[in-house]
């Protein structure tokens, strides 16, 4: 079947009879509230008709603005990270750009395969959800010279300007709202050090039990996931079987107590309260549902977009960190510690 041949914008200006700016301004989003709504209308409604479609690669290679953005993700089946795309696209979008995705896992090869590959692909900047503190790939992007920034995560050295929620004091509103319920034995699940949200989580518990007065019980998880959030349980329980509250890395490792939970016939939170962080999707569907930290996901993906564009236009010099502040909100997955457990710790110790 013959293909139609494209129109371009001579065709479209000589259709419409207006002149090519107009019709180029119309096409460029950015542009487009320069002209009014009837004729932005019409030529929008013709280039639809006549199958007109900017070629990229050609205005890229004129002006060496290919109005895209890579972005970087380590895994997007995780539930975190989906808000936080729909906040940077649309931010994109607004601006007349658009976001190449790639799933780059935690293989650094794998992520410096895929950053090559979006650098070969002429994106104007990279926004890496997949940095660790001391990551050989953003190395890698500052010696390319790419506007870079970072979501989520952060480095160690603050290098590049990035969003991230407050993963400290996320960790202080658990420690509080466990210990107002009455909570003395409370353990964490720290994620990978590797990474500032397991690092700084982790410094936020400790930072906080001290404060109370209270022993920081601190077991770690080999990755941010469910399957190493069982793990994890079942190692505090045996290493302390005191505790009756534990503060989970996250949601997944929180749902991976839940299963432990379960299979071990322990009741949260009668028996054993769970808190989580981020307030993924669903979080509130579970069972029970659960008491969880809530990160600003969608505005965290919003402040990237914005970053990042600032950062190709100039608008801002130098690293700039946007911290967002966390919300405790509080489930039914926590609760006040039952008095025989209080009992059967004390008995334990004698």
């Amino acid at each position: 079947m013959q293909q139609r041949k494209r129109s371009t914008l001579k065709d479209l200006d000589h259709r419409l009879g207006v002149h090519f700016s107009t019709v180029s301004r119309v096409i460029n989003q950015a542009q487009r509230h320069m002209i009014s709504a009837d004729v932005a209308r019409r030529v929008l409604e013709a280039a639809a008709e006549h199958g007109y479609r900017p070629n990229r690669m050609a205005s890229s290679l004129r002006t060496r603005r290919s109005h895209t953005i890579g972005v970087v993700l380590p895994d997007i089946s995780n539930p975190v990270y989906p808000p936080i795309l729909l906040g940077i696209e649309r931010v994109l979008a607004e601006n007349g750009y658009v976001a190449l995705v790639a799933n780059a896992g935690s293989d650094r090869a794998q992520q410096r395969f895929v950053v090559d590959q979006m650098l070969a692909r002429q994106v104007e900047g990279l926004i890496l959800a997949t940095v660790t503190r001391r990551d050989p790939v953003l190395a890698h992007c500052l010696d390319d010279g790419i506007a870079v920034i970072t979501v989520n995560r952060s480095a160690e050295k603050g290098e590049v300007p990035g969003v991230a929620s407050d993963d400290r004091l996320g960790m202080r509103l658990t420690v509080d709202h466990l210990a107002g319920l009455g909570h003395r034995h409370i353990a964490h699940i720290a994620g990978p050090q590797t990474l500032s949200t397991g690092h700084l989580r982790k410094q936020g518990f400790v930072a906080a039990m001290k404060a109370r007065g209270l022993e920081a019980r601190v077991v770690p998880a080999d990755a941010f996931t469910r399957e190493c959030g069982r793990a994890a349980c079942a190692a505090i329980l045996d290493q302390f079987p005191e505790i009756t509250a534990i503060a989970a890395g996250n949601d997944l490792i929180a749902l991976g107590c839940y299963d432990f939970l379960r299979a071990a016939r322990r009741r949260c939170p009668q028996d054993i309260s769970v808190v989580g962080h981020d307030d993924m999707p669903l979080a509130d569907m579970l069972a029970p549902p659960l008491t969880t930290i809530r990160i600003a996901l969608h505005e965290m993906g919003v402040q990237a977009a914005q970053l990042i564009l600032d950062h190709i236009n100039g608008a801002k010099t130098g690293a700039s960190r946007i911290v967002l502040p966390p919300e405790l909100v509080v489930r039914g997955s926590t609760a006040r510690p039952r008095k025989d457990t209080e009992g059967r710790i004390k008995r334990t110790k004698q």
